[in-house]
């Protein structure tokens, strides 16, 4: 049986047509990502599913269940849904465990020690764990939504939605939230995710959904919507999203010439201008050594990433290094003379952000141009 069978779904705005005739089936276990542009119904839609927006028109069925049936005990539907919002939506007067312990032991009937144990447990897998007696208000906003999906989990749901749950946040948090959706992902969560993020959607979706002309537009794997898109409207927004990826294995075997030149024909191809590319190169060369001599002792094996992605409707472009070894935040490291290192000085001149985060005995930079 599906766990979300749509059928005719159509809502409307007084003469503003939204969404109309959607259909969809979700399998349990996938994970769906909803693309599209700013106001083309991705988040309608979402929010149509749980009934915070009332169709017009169509059905729904929740685990088999119908949730638009006239006679449909809402509430109950409801609960096989987890919800998680851009804007958080903790309770502000409860402190953090009592915001997660409020609806299990109040709609489910759990003991309260009960839901304190899943509780903690839930937070632990988040790396939250010591924030259990904070309020929301200590929080960072990346903490915040990490809660929030904590929160979304604690009622046990079949089906969890999440609408641009990052888009809130600071550059600098959004990956802290990204690495507990993908942990999610790899536990086989049913999920559908409206997102911006569409690095993330190509990696960690089994199925992508591009919203336009008042629904699904153009459906398929991942690789294929964000690879090879078939009709014109998708072709012409995956356009504005460009990405570049490089991979060390080996130092020894690491050819910077050939890095450079990849950051080059990037740059190029999609008319990046000739400064921001030169800081894209400085930003990659100083960070990578950095990690080959601080955080592998100068092992010949390592394990660096780096990702460019390069937004051209807000031309922002975001760099990410990723690093195995030891844990090594290069922002805060000084030499000898108790200074800053000169690489790390530069990139920080050139970056308008910049961020260290270390997780899943990972170190990660972000860097934004």
């Amino acid at each position: 049986m599906s766990i979300l069978e749509i059928k005719g779904l159509a809502k409307s705005f007084g003469s503003l047509s939204v969404l109309k005739n959607v259909n969809l089936t979700v399998e349990e276990g996938e994970v769906i990502s909803i693309i599209g542009a700013s106001g083309c119904g991705k988040s309608v839609f979402l929010r149509c599913i749980n009934l915070l927006e009332k169709p017009n028109a169509g059905s729904i069925f929740i685990d088999g269940e119908e949730i638009t049936a006239k006679n449909a005990d809402i509430d109950a539907v409801r609960r096989k849904m987890g919800m998680v919002f851009q804007k958080f939506h903790l309770f502000s007067h409860l402190n953090v465990m009592d915001n997660l312990c409020l609806a299990p032991t109040h709609l489910l009937k759990t003991e309260r020690k009960q839901a304190e144990k899943e509780a903690a447990e839930l937070l632990e897998r988040v790396g939250l764990l010591q924030k259990a007696n904070a309020f929301p208000k200590t929080l960072s906003g990346g903490q915040a939504q990490r809660i929030a999906i904590c929160r979304a989990l604690m009622m046990k749901p079949k089906l969890l939605l999440l609408d641009e749950p990052t888009s809130a946040l600071d550059p600098t948090m959004v990956g802290e939230v990204l690495a507990v959706i993908r942990m999610l992902a790899k536990q086989k969560l049913t999920m559908l995710i409206v997102t911006h993020e569409m690095k993330f959607a190509e990696e960690a979706s089994t199925r992508a959904l591009f919203f336009a002309d008042n629904g699904i537009y153009e459906e398929g794997a991942p690789a294929d919507i964000f690879n090879n898109p078939k009709r014109e409207k998708t072709v012409a927004f995956i356009r504005q999203h460009k990405f570049f990826a490089y991979e060390i294995k080996n130092r020894e075997d690491f050819d910077l010439l050939h890095l450079m030149g990849g950051i080059i024909a990037f740059a190029e191809k999609y008319a990046i201008d000739d400064k921001r590319k030169y800081n894209l190169q400085q930003i990659a060369e100083e960070l990578i050594y950095e990690f080959f001599k601080y955080s592998y002792d100068n092992k010949p094996i390592v394990d660096v990433t780096l990702d460019i992605a390069y937004e051209a409707e807000t031309d922002k472009i975001s760099v990410v290094i990723k690093s195995g070894g030891a844990k090594y935040d290069p922002f805060e490291a000084k030499n000898n003379a108790d200074m800053e290192h000169i690489g790390v000085v530069i990139v920080k001149k050139i970056a308008k952000k910049y961020d260290y985060t270390y997780e899943n005995d990972t170190n990660v930079v972000l860097a934004e141009l």
